[in-house]
């Protein structure tokens, strides 16, 4: 007879998980990790609680199926928040399990107590509790809700005495869970589609402002056909980089609701927000002219955004609907393309020394073509957001919605795995390589996920722009002209540390040294880092050009 565990594992082959994240502690986390092993399931373990779910956000914004990841039962759950948050604001469907105290014993003990669900409901779109009744309800009830979208995680509680339990199908259970936060997202009910009708038929020069809830391949292959036969420009966000291609001629640049793109917004008569969600956008308060409206899979709020019009549609249909109503654009594309030139030479200011812009592009020229990459949050955020070309929807990975520092060495190590196939630790030929941007102070908070990549054998190549300073934090103290105050970090000797896990590591103080770095961390099979040791003096003319 199988057991819960086992049925938890079934469910999560059948959803099409591809690997369990994370640390296990003492219970039912024991289980399922036996009957995740017995069934083929792959489980990596990672340094921290946070660094599993973010591996496994990766996969599923890759897959665009769940990922999963376990926790232990008090300070397992309390470590694996900024994790779920993050899937939270980037709406990516993840699957966390915590263990818990044994139902029977669950009211009589207060050691490592903790309200799991009520810890985790301002960040989690569901919460349920399993049972030897209810199990296989609550465990499709949670897939459901976590790939409906908006997605988003869900939270499955594990009592250690239940996944032991045999499972017998008992039928639908009424007490599936509780709904910490079932609310539609959006500000107001939706409004009749019929008001885009007059918006639509008026514009002369409609531009795309594309967004994380237009990533499937069917998605961007229906945007970039609408892009070509009515000649409109699309600015993509960051994480909808590659839905246009860096090298379309339509390619109109990035889009954060700051001072860079503002030219091209204003030449603008109609914005169009596809699959765009307003928590990818700079916090400050929408100046733009022309009227937006939004097409996308569900309804978003517009408190910030102030939508005129919404179409709530699959990507596909509503490209189709739009394009009917549109005449073709009288944008020209040659100035649009000048103009996104003009826009990277802003981010490239003069320099003797080896600045995050150059750092970007050597590594671009050697490894856009064949890597995927992950940015993490800091002052390097900026060039490499804009300046590493991307072909394909999620070929750039970043936390935009909650925007969280120690994002990129996790999510590369989700990215290297995501194509595997059989056991975590084998030798894989045909892997590609991931590239993983992060400052030094992102690589700190998740250093030790340098031992899972030696663990996994992965071809993740960390390029860390060494500055020994919390350089965005930094000049946001300068701007409010304050003396710097508790952002310098000090030297880390990263090749050292790197080596230490058995990373191989690389030094590169100029650009000749950086490019041959890259090219012995692109020839290795394993993990490999560069410290790239910058000079910061760059990065508050790189901030004022992009965000004024």
């Amino acid at each position: 007879m199988p057991s819960i565990a086992d049925l938890i594992v079934s469910r999560l082959h059948d959803a099409g998980v591809g690997f369990l994240f994370g640390i296990p502690g003492g219970g039912s986390n024991l289980d399922l990790l036996d009957a995740a092993g017995r069934a083929g399931l792959p489980f990596v373990l990672t340094a921290t609680e946070t660094a599993g779910a973010i591996a496994a956000l990766a996969q599923a914004e890759i897959s665009g199926r769940p990922g999963a990841c376990l926790t232990t039962l008090g300070p397992g759950v309390a470590s694996v928040v900024n994790g779920v948050a993050c899937a939270w604001l980037d709406r990516a469907p993840l699957l966390v399990f915590t263990d818990s105290h044994p139902a029977s014993a669950r009211r009589s003990v207060e050691h490592q107590q903790l309200d799991h669900a009520a810890l985790l409901a301002p960040v989690t779109k569901w919460s349920g509790t399993l049972s030897a009744e209810n199990a296989d309800a609550v465990l499709r009830e949670a897939i459901d809700r976590a790939s409906t979208y908006p997605r988003g995680p869900v939270h499955i509680e594990c009592p250690a005495d239940v996944t032991t339990m045999d499972w017998r199908d008992r039928g639908v259970s009424t007490e599936a869970g509780v709904s910490p936060s079932d609310a539609v997202e959006g500000g107001r009910a939706l409004l009749d589609p019929a008001a885009l009708v007059p918006l639509l038929s008026r514009a002369r020069k409609p531009l795309l402002l594309i967004g994380l809830g237009a990533r499937r391949p069917l998605d961007a292959a229906a945007i970039r056909d609408f892009c070509a036969s009515h000649g409109v420009p699309a600015m993509v966000t960051y994480k909808a980089k590659g839905v246009v291609p860096d090298h379309d001629p339509r390619f109109a640049g990035v889009f954060t609701n700051g001072a860079l793109e503002q030219p091209m917004i204003a030449e603008a008569d109609l914005l169009i927000g596809v699959g765009l969600d307003p928590v990818e956008l700079i916090p400050r308060p929408w100046t733009h002219a022309p009227p937006i409206v939004h097409v996308g899979p569900w309804a978003v709020a517009d408190r910030h955004v102030p939508f005129a019009a919404q179409l709530v549609a699959d990507i596909p249909s509503g490209m189709q609907w739009v394009g009917e109503l549109l005449a073709r654009a009288a944008w020209d594309l040659d100035a649009v393309r000048r103009a996104v030139v003009a826009q990277r030479q802003r981010l490239c200011p003069k320099t003797e020394r080896l600045a995050a812009h150059r750092v970007v592009q050597v590594a671009a020229d050697a490894a856009a073509g064949k890597a995927r990459v992950t940015v993490d949050a800091g002052a390097h955020m900026f060039p490499a957001t804009m300046l590493w070309p991307v072909s394909e929807p999620n070929g750039m990975l970043i936390s935009n919605g909650l925007s969280t520092i120690g994002f990129a060495l996790p999510a590369a190590i989700g990215a290297a795995l995501a194509g595997r196939e059989g056991a975590p630790g084998a030798i894989h030929e045909h892997d590609d390589p991931v590239v993983a941007l992060t400052g030094d102070g992102g690589l700190l908070m998740c250093a030790a996920e340098l031992l899972t990549a030696v663990r996994e054998r992965l071809r993740v190549i960390t390029i860390v722009f060494s500055d020994a300073s919390l350089s965005l934090i930094e000049i946001k103290q300068q701007q409010r002209a304050h003396a710097p105050s508790g952002v310098a970090l000090g030297d880390v000797a990263w090749c050292a540390l790197a080596e230490s896990f058995g990373v191989a590591a690389h030094f590169a103080g100029t650009e000749a040294e950086l490019e041959r770095a890259l090219a012995q961390a692109l020839d290795h099979r394993g993990p490999s880092l560069v410290e790239a040791r910058i000079d910061p003096a760059t990065y508050p003319d790189t901030l004022r050009a992009v965000r004024g």
